[in-house]
């Protein structure tokens, strides 16, 4: 066969096709955002329910404690989701190396940096003008928004219509609420 005649891009029988290069691209360039968007919905999540659980009525506040806590406890989320994705990885593919280890938990950044807001807010609670209750319960209505715009946004990102990109928001502020719920049902 000359290199100007054309050839047969159909496989052989039984052989598979080799993947579209543009759809492998494609699905590795969407992977770090759908990362990305899970890391930040577990931090939001985490971080609410981390405030409302340390916001104890009968007990002196302590907003800088809590803060703390909050941020803490996203490090060590992120820590170890990260390290169960290296534990994962080496006893499906026999080691990677300390390298790719701490490359998958620094990936985790979104668990932190959504937590960030609650507890700046939380930082940022000096009675007599704003309490460690009404920076818990601002939080709380933050991270319900934040949880619902990114489950609207992410729906048009997949190209979704209006009616299912509403139906994205209002199932993920769903978890806000039931996180509002709890707190005003526990204290």
């Amino acid at each position: 066969m000359s290199d100007r005649e054309p050839r047969d891009a159909t496989p052989a029988p039984g052989a598979t096709a080799p993947p579209r290069e543009g759809a492998r691209t494609r699905r590795q360039a969407r992977r770090p955002t759908e990362v990305t968007l899970f890391s930040g919905v577990y931090g939001l999540v985490m971080a609410g329910a981390m405030a409302a659980a340390l916001d104890s009525p009968g007990e002196a506040s302590d907003p800088g404690s809590d803060a703390l806590w909050v941020f803490l406890t996203a490090v060590a989320s992120a820590a170890a989701h990260g390290y169960a994705h290296v534990v994962a990885h080496r006893a499906s593919s026999g080691g990677r190396g300390a390298r790719a280890g701490l490359r998958a938990m620094a990936a985790e950044w979104p668990v932190v940096a959504a937590a960030t807001p609650t507890v700046v807010l939380l930082l940022l609670s000096l009675p007599p003008l704003w309490t460690e209750g009404t920076a818990v319960d601002t939080a709380l209505v933050l991270n319900t928004l934040l949880l619902t715009g990114w489950g609207v946004w992410t729906a048009h990102s997949a190209g979704r219509g209006r009616a299912a990109c509403v139906r994205a928001g209002a199932i993920d502020m769903i978890v806000g609420l039931v996180i509002i719920a709890a707190n005003a049902l526990i204290k």
